[in-house]
């Protein structure tokens, strides 16, 4: 069976698969807390909340596809599996049934600050081992933070 090769050296190549691994899950995750709050949003601010929460999906979604995308060009199999979300989120999640507008608000705020912490985290670890990956990271980052001053700004 064929294998693709990576250009990295071997550390290297794992410090760059971990991060766009870690990347990964939280980015699926993230689509679908944000489409489970899109679904069960209720309050006066639903409508503009409701558009927002599609944003956010949106830019996971695509952030998933390309940091997936940039694990296989390095030779790194990614699991975006529903078994290993499930076993490896750090997203934090909302609960059950309707949810007002205003907890949504503080939820992804949190939800969104955290994820960035973690990216951040991921672009310092892949400074030295991948640049690439590093742009990757900090160009799906950028994404989330404009997300995290948005929604924060509902508060």
């Amino acid at each position: 069976m064929a294998q693709i090769t990576s250009p990295l050296s071997g550390d290297n190549q794992k410090i760059a698969g971990d991060a766009l691994q870690g990347a990964l899950i939280d980015l699926l995750d993230l689509s679908l807390v944000g489409k489970q709050a899109h679904w069960n949003l209720i309050g006066r601010n639903f409508r503009s909340l409701h558009l927002q929460l599609d944003e956010i999906v949106a830019l996971a979604r695509t952030g998933a596809d390309a940091v997936a995308e940039r694990a296989v060009a390095l030779g790194v199999n990614p699991d975006g599996r529903a078994a290993t979300i499930a076993r490896d989120s750090q997203v934090g999640h909302l609960e059950a049934g309707y949810i007002e507008d205003g907890k949504v608000v503080a939820v992804f705020t949190d939800i969104l600050c955290a994820a960035v912490s973690r990216m951040r985290e991921r672009i310092e670890a892949t400074e030295e081992a991948d640049p690439v990956t590093q742009d990757l990271l900090i160009e799906v980052t950028d994404g989330l933070e404009k997300q995290h001053w948005m929604i924060q700004a509902q508060r």
